[in-house]
């Protein structure tokens, strides 16, 4: 029995502890299977995160609603698309970072913002004048009749005492007969006769000889009249001055009054040029400042003056202000009516006025600009008195610090508002930050920063555009209209498409001036697809005196203040269209007015039963592309020419707009 008992009790400490040990075994096991599943579905979780970071889109810096899941072109601008970098949240909303490889598929190029004296140049264009104060007018002092003329045909240059006409004149016969009389009456004076008879003759004898005088003769021809005792028949009139005869108004035989004009003479050693500023070019241009111009008759010769009167009242036709222009012209190789183009080089401040430490301290004449001395005194030529440089509007001291500056092509401008963006120091990768800056006035090939930037950071100068699609891209506020909400920056994804769809009803005059402009631009594409530079000059000077005759007081408000943006940046694009010296520069310049005259057709719109092509050419500018208007759906490109003058297709057509 103990031995039955031994073996129960030893039963029953085996039994559960085996139920312990299968127990353990099984809860070891659930447990194993729920770790290793909970692996199993973190591990999906992070490989599928992992693949949605590796999944890479491809996007459009021009029409950022474009996504593709590999690289290739834009299918609407034909651009080669352009990574999409991150996912938005990992930066500030005004900032955005990318590959170097993305950069350089933009084409992103930077510089630092750096403190430097720079210089504009302002471009005018003009023609050659007389000096209306060297244009003299030979005229009868009597009435008479014309025997000679010594000088018959125009063009003759004389000299100072020259003889002109021979002129007979029953007044003058009779005036010489009283100088006559007067002189036979001094001669028979007596010792006896009386001081106040004596005086008499002698007061009537001078008075004769000034009558003479007043009718026009000299001192020597008066005294040949008393020598010989014997009237002149005739009078000759001498030239006042030397110059060239630049008009003749009278004839042999003819009759004249006094104050006739018989000839006009015009000394061309000193002439004028007048020129036409822009409204916008007045800050940099001052009285006395020197002028560089060209003209075509001498290629490579430049001209030298100074600007001796500045109009104070602005054209209301072409906007422009008349400048003038003193020059020598000692060799005689200028002349009247010579079409010119000028250059004023003027060296900004960081105030923004025109600094020129050469006439510092100096003293100049208000009404002749060459005259100029270190001291206070009277003109030499008309002797009114001289006045500071200062006076002038001049800064003729060297400031200590050079003004901030970053090149024109940095910032956006809309409107008021200018915009940069700034790339980022110490970043794993390139990061840029979109910035609002205060400009002060442009100065050429730059722009003066009053606020917004600090000496040495970095901004961008090409691909600024780019940058701020790809902000939209993200869902990030545009710096170009910060206003907007993050989701409508999809909608609206470029801010060129949103101006230019911002459209102004305007009269049907103003389109139809605008259209002239048009018209110019219309002779322009046409030279370039033909490669022919003169035609294009010629259309290129069109296009100028069509855009000076647009009356910019027939808009009012928002659509006034567009035009005068618009026409700015059309102006800039003609002017460059006339400097360009071959016709690869015209056609750069043509793209730059081909993009401002796209807009304008656009916001304004063009005359009823007008129609515009807008083409673009997938290969201009290395592969780049670029578009231009035509007035037909024939394509002649302007920027191959002869190459490839079909290269391109119509992506658009602007019909004119209806009363």
């Amino acid at each position: 029995m103990n031995k039955i008992h031994k073996n129960s009790f030893k039963a029953a400490r085996i039994i559960p502890a085996i139920i312990l040990i299968v127990i353990a075994f099984l809860a070891g096991y659930l447990l194993r299977s729920i770790t290793k599943s909970s692996s199993a579905v973190v591990e999906r979780q992070t490989t599928a995160a992992e693949s949605t970071e590796q999944q890479q889109w491809w996007t459009c810096s021009m029409h950022p609603q474009i996504r593709q899941p590999k690289p290739g072109k834009c299918p609407i601008c034909f651009m080669d698309l352009i990574p999409v970098e991150g996912n938005g949240n990992q930066s500030g909303p005004r900032e955005i970072s990318f590959s170097q490889d993305a950069l350089k598929l933009m084409e992103i190029q930077t510089t630092p913002v750096e403190r430097k004296f720079v210089e504009t140049e302002i471009r005018m264009v003009g023609k050659v004048d007389y000096d209306e104060t060297r244009v003299k007018n030979i005229t009868a002092w009597v009435p008479g009749r014309i025997d000679r003329l010594y000088i018959d045909f125009t063009g003759i240059t004389v000299s100072k005492g020259d003889h002109m006409v021979d002129l007979y004149s029953p007044e003058l016969i009779s005036a010489q007969a009283e100088l006559l009389q007067a002189l036979k009456s001094a001669s028979d004076i007596k010792a006896e006769t009386s001081e106040l008879v004596k005086n008499t003759i002698t007061a009537t004898l001078d008075a004769a000889r000034e009558k003479l005088r007043l009718l026009g003769l000299t001192d020597e021809q008066i005294s040949k009249i008393e020598s010989s005792d014997k009237e002149v028949t005739h009078v000759t009139i001498y030239s006042p001055m030397g110059g060239i005869v630049v008009h003749k108004n009278a004839k042999e035989g003819m009759y004249v009054d006094t104050g006739t004009p018989i000839y006009i003479i015009a000394d061309l050693s000193l002439l004028w040029v007048k020129l036409d500023a822009y409204e916008s070019d007045l800050p940099w241009i001052r009285y006395g400042q020197k002028v560089e111009f060209t003209t075509e008759a001498y290629p490579g010769e430049t001209f030298k003056g100074r600007i001796s009167f500045i109009d104070p009242v602005l054209d209301p036709k072409t906007r422009t202000i008349k400048l003038r222009v003193n020059v020598d012209n000692p060799e005689h190789k200028l002349k009247p009516e010579m079409f010119v183009r000028a250059v004023v080089r003027s060296k900004i401040a960081e105030s923004g006025k025109t600094m020129s430490p050469d006439m510092a301290g100096k003293w100049i004449c208000p009404m002749h600009p060459a005259v100029i001395k270190t001291q206070p005194g009277k003109c030499d030529i008309c002797g009114m008195d001289l006045v500071t440089t200062e006076s002038l509007g001049y800064v003729i001291d060297i400031p200590k610090e050079a003004p901030l500056v970053i090149p024109a092509s940095a910032p956006l401008i809309t409107g008021k508002r200018a915009v940069v963006y700034v790339r980022i120091p110490g970043t794993e990768k390139p990061t840029f930050q979109g910035r609002e800056i205060v400009l002060g006035p442009r100065a050429g090939d730059y722009y003066i920063v009053k606020s917004g930037l600090g000496e040495g950071e970095i901004v961008v100068t090409n691909g600024n555009f780019k940058i701020d699609s790809a902000l939209q891209i993200q869902a990030k506020p545009s710096m170009m209209n910060p206003e907007a909400k993050p989701d409508k920056a999809m909608d609206e994804p470029n801010n060129v498409d949103r101006q230019q769809r911002e459209t102004f009803e305007v009269s049907g005059e103003f389109r139809n001036q605008i259209w002239q402009l048009f018209k110019g631009y219309l002779s322009l594409h046409e030279a370039l697809a033909g490669d022919n530079m003169e035609n294009a000059a010629k259309a290129v000077e069109q296009s100028i005196e069509s855009l000076r005759n647009v009356d910019m007081y027939l808009l009012t408000g928002k659509a006034h203040e567009t035009w005068m943006t618009t026409s700015m940046y059309i102006g800039k694009a003609l002017d460059e269209l006339q400097i360009a010296k071959d016709i690869e520069a015209s056609r750069k310049a043509f793209s730059d007015l081909s993009s401002a005259l796209i807009t304008l057709a656009k916001q304004f719109g063009i005359p009823e039963n007008q129609k515009l092509y807008r083409i673009h050419c997938p290969m201009a500018f290395d592969n780049k592309g670029d578009d231009w208007l035509q007035n037909d759906n024939e394509v002649l490109n302007p920027y191959f020419g002869a190459a490839m003058p079909t290269c391109g297709e119509v992506t658009e057509v602007i019909n004119g707009k209806t009363e």
